[in-house]
Parts: structure tokens; C-alpha cells; sequence
């Protein structure tokens, strides 16, 4: 593999991983500066988790657009330099004030996902490009799985701990990219700055006029509430469900990490080659419908351990829709078209959660008309039934 790609990817698995690595010192660190109860600290955690997104939503186009016209190895240079100051800002931080700027500092700086997805997409040859977004989307379950274990080991030195080493990671990969990584935009797709399309909903306007474009678009958005039910409400649908404590709950979340990071890894490109890529979107969507259903009724948690390996199958859908929208977008789009996915997958992390977390609220509360823990999967089941008929009404198109 190329030194380039694997620092590509290094930056994935790092932005995932920064995510995961703070969160077991969370709650603790919440409280001893805010000197309040847990229950607190909850409204703090998701008020700082919102921040977050909604620095990714409104940044994700700006960065893609920069990337577009400045060249991709200074957005994603400058991006983990700054992302690397930010954590020992949040380590050092003893009021909420500056966790809350490290959060919005750190959602802008995770915004260049977007920019990762570009140097991909310059690299790839159309026929690759969504075998590469899978392995992209295997390094992002890779940090997922990371993050959160290497945080709660780390967690055993200090609250501050898993901020520094966050911080090192990120300075560590900023040297190692400023000497292997090439840039890939040349003049002749380099593309004219313009504010009109760098923010999020000028770059909507632009990006969802390509054939088809939009539509997928829509799709990207239903699906990623969807499939948000999983880190939504996973934990608490094993503890009422199946019984299961904190240690069965992150050992299922680490299989399912594990099973993407295969499956993105290693089936897609077989599978586009197998069925194309809108096939394969539809097989990942088929895949998933099933295994929501079953999770919606499933009573037995080893039965519920057992369909990781399925349920993990359906993230092929997510890389071949990427490739489908690579192909249809100009040389001098793609980073334009990853910001604008980095700000749809946003305002789904948004939404998804409170609507599967509600959901599930209303079927097992007492007194509930019916009750019924599966409620949220089966909810996603209907969502991505929606997708699977957007995606059949979509019009094949050429690559631009």
C-alpha cells in the first residue's frame, strides 16, 4: 500500500479514535469541573456531542471547497496541526468554557473527512473509487473500535491522559504526512474559491444538481439515521432487553466495530465486481432491512450476538453509494461532494439519536400501550425500506 493511502487512512482511524479516546474520562472530567452530579454532566456530554456535529455539518463544504482550490495536503496539514493544539487545550481546560471551544475547534477539524475522501477519489481510478471509500470506511471502524478501549485503559493515569495521547497521535501523523503526502490537485482540476458553494447550503444547491445526485443525497441522509440506532441506543436496548452490563455491551459494540472494519475492508470491491455498485447498494440495504427486523424481535442476546457478522454485511451499501456520487461528479467537484456528505452524515448523527432514543423512551417506559425494546430497529427497517425505493427510482447516469 502506498504511503499516501496509509496516511490517509492513519487520519481516519485517528478522527474516529479521537472521538472514542475521550469518552470514558467524559463523565468524570464534566464533573470535577463542574462539581455537579451525573446526571449534569449527561446534559453537558450531549450538548458538547451536538457542538460537534454541528461544527461538521457547517464546515464539511467549506473545507471540501478549500481543498478544491488550495490543494488537499494543506487543509488536511493545517487540519491536524490545529487538531493536535486542541486536545492539549481540552487537557489542560478546567472550565466548561474551553471544553466547549475545544469541541467546536475539534468538529472543524474532523470536518476533513471530507478532504480524506477527496485525495481518495483523485487517486482512484473511477472503477476503484468505491472499493476505496470502503477502505476508508474500514479505518473509520478500526478508530471506533480503538478509541474507546485504548480511552479506558489510558483513563487508569488520569482524567487528562487520553487528551494527550490524542494530541500525540495527531502531531505524529502531521509529520508523518508532511513528508510522504503528494498533493493530487493540479491546475487542471484545481477550482475558483467562491463562498457561494462553500457553505453548506450553496454546496447542497451545486452538488444535489447532478444527475441523480440529489436523490442519493436523501438517501445518505435516511440511511444514516438508520443506521444511527446502533451507537444510539445499543447500550440501553442490551440492558432492558438481554440484561446485558456495561462490559457485554462494549464487548457487542467491539464486535460490530470489528465486522464493518471486514466487511468495508475486504468485500466491497468483490462485491461491486460481483453486482456493480447499485447493486451492491441495494443487496447492503436488502441486508440490513433484515437484520433490523430481527433485532426488533429478538429476545435471546447470544441470538443478537450471533447476527454481528450479518448485520455488519449492510455497510457495504455506504462506500457503493459513494462511488456511484464520485462518478458522477467533475474531477474538480470531489471535494466539494465529500463536504457536502460530511455535512449530511452530520445532521444525521443529530437527528438519529434523539429519534431512536425517543422511540425507544415511548415502547419501554412504563405503562407503555406496547411495549417493545426492538421499537428503534424496527423503525430503521422502515427508514431503509424508504432508501431501497429512492434508490430504484433513481435514473442511472454517466460519470462526469
Amino acid at each position: 500500500m502506498r504511503l499516501p493511502v496509509v496516511f490517509i487512512l492513519v487520519t481516519v482511524v485517528i478522527d474516529a479514535m479521537g472521538i472514542g479516546l475521550i469518552l470514558p474520562v467524559m463523565p468524570d472530567l464534566i464533573q470535577s469541573i463542574e462539581g455537579a452530579g451525573v446526571a449534569r454532566a449527561a446534559l453537558w456530554g450531549g450538548m458538547l456531542a451536538s457542538i460537534f456535529a454541528v461544527m461538521q455539518f457547517l464546515f464539511g463544504p467549506l473545507l471540501g471547497a478549500l481543498s478544491d482550490r488550495w490543494g488537499r495536503r494543506p487543509v488536511l496539514l493545517v487540519a491536524l496541526a490545529v487538531m493536535a493544539l486542541d486536545y492539549v487545550l481540552m487537557a489542560v481546560a478546567h472550565t466548561m468554557a474551553l471544553l466547549v471551544i475545544g469541541r467546536i475547534i475539534g468538529g472543524i477539524t474532523a470536518a476533513t473527512q471530507s478532504t480524506a475522501g477527496a485525495y481518495m477519489a483523485d487517486i482512484s481510478k473511477p472503477e476503484e473509487k468505491a472499493a476505496n471509500f470502503g477502505l476508508i470506511g474500514a479505518a473509520f471502524g478500526v478508530g471506533f473500535v480503538l478509541g474507546p478501549l485504548i480511552g479506558g485503559l489510558l483513563a487508569e493515569f488520569g482524567t487528562r491522559a487520553p487528551f494527550y495521547a490524542a494530541a500525540a497521535l495527531a502531531g505524529l501523523n502531521f509529520v508523518f504526512g508532511y513528508f510522504v503526502l503528494p498533493e493530487t490537485v493540479t491546475d487542471r482540476i484545481r477550482r475558483p474559491f467562491s463562498w457561494r458553494r462553500a457553505n453548506p447550503v450553496g454546496a447542497f444547491r451545486h452538488i444535489g444538481a447532478l444527475p441523480g445526485v440529489g436523490r442519493l443525497l436523501v438517501v445518505i441522509f435516511v440511511y444514516g439515521v438508520a443506521f444511527y440506532v446502533y451507537p444510539a441506543v445499543w447500550a440501553y436496548f442490551g440492558t432492558e432487553r438481554f440484561g446485558w452490563g456495561p462490559g457485554m455491551v462494549g464487548l457487542s459494540l467491539g464486535l460490530f466495530g470489528i465486522g464493518i472494519a471486514v466487511v468495508q475492508g475486504f468485500l466491497v470491491g468483490p462485491a461491486i465486481r460481483r453486482f456493480g455498485e447499485r447493486g451492491t447498494v441495494l443487496l447492503g440495504l436488502g441486508v440490513d432491512i433484515a437484520a433490523f427486523v430481527a433485532l426488533g424481535f429478538v429476545s435471546n442476546g447470544w441470538i443478537a450476538l450471533a447476527l454481528t457478522p450479518f448485520t455488519a454485511i449492510g455497510s457495504i451499501a455506504g462506500p457503493a453509494l459513494q462511488g456511484i456520487m464520485s462518478r458522477r461528479a467533475a474531477d474538480n467537484q470531489q471535494g466539494e461532494l465529500q463536504g457536502v456528505l460530511t455535512s449530511t452524515h452530520a445532521v444525521a448523527t443529530i437527528i438519529g439519536p434523539l429519534a431512536m432514543t425517543q422511540t425507544f423512551y415511548a415502547f419501554t417506559v412504563p405503562g407503555a400501550a406496547i411495549y417493545l425494546p426492538g421499537a428503534p430497529f424496527l423503525l430503521a427497517a422502515g427508514l431503509t425500506l424508504i432508501c431501497v425505493a429512492i434508490v430504484l427510482a433513481t435514473p442511472r447516469a454517466r460519470a462526469a
